[in-house]
């Protein structure tokens, strides 16, 4: 069985580092992450609960705040819980993160919250061409 989950969104609010009863660090944020659309139609975002714990909790809260751009490796979990209010079960699914990357400079990042990241295709100009000596060395 496979539960992988890559995502790539912004914090829709500054995240807050807490401690379970043991003292362990777990931080809970929400990203928005946008959806694909045609040319012509409105740009929707899904919000995505995420949970991190321990060290990728304490990274989190120390580096990213609401807008940052961050890319998040996973798992999705879902929790039962009994709502207050109406006495009814429900389930939760949240993502339990396992690695946290930056995906923006910190310069791009404060330039523009609601901006997507922008990519740049490489030229051939872009590159340096090796010399051919020293090819016997090679395992391959």
């Amino acid at each position: 069985m496979f539960n992988l989950v890559v995502l790539t969104g912004r914090l829709t609010a500054d995240p807050e580092l807490r401690y379970t009863a043991n003292n362990t660090p777990v931080t809970s944020f929400s990203i928005a992450v946008s959806r694909r659309y045609k040319a012509g139609e409105q740009a929707e975002a899904d919000f995505i609960n995420i949970v991190a714990w321990r060290q990728t909790a304490e990274f989190v809260t120390k580096y990213f705040q609401k807008g940052s751009m961050i890319g998040i490796e996973g798992s999705i979990q879902t929790r039962r819980y009994v709502d207050k209010e109406t006495g009814k079960n429900r389930t939760a699914f949240e993502v339990i993160a396992n690695n946290v990357q930056f995906v923006e400079s910190k310069r791009d990042g404060a330039a523009a919250a609601d901006a997507q990241p922008g990519f740049t295709n490489a030229t051939a100009n872009d590159f340096t061409a090796l010399s051919g000596e020293g090819d016997d060395d090679l395992p391959f």
